[in-house]
């Protein structure tokens, strides 16, 4: 498995990348890296990024 950026910024960008190349689906990409989906976006939440579930993009 594959180790998670600690970086805010270089989180958003490998987990967007994740989605647009191998993931349909957030809950997917957290289910195959252990995460729970609500402390994803959480964290994410507070570094000023929000989820766009149409786009399935941080942003």
């Amino acid at each position: 498995m594959e180790i998670l950026p600690k970086d805010p910024v270089m989180l958003m960008s490998f987990v967007n990348m994740k989605l647009r190349d191998e993931y349909r689906t957030l809950e997917d990409f957290c289910s195959s890296y252990g995460l729970d989906e609500n402390k994803l976006k959480a964290m994410m939440e507070c570094a000023g990024f929000e989820w766009l579930p149409d786009i399935r993009q941080f942003r």
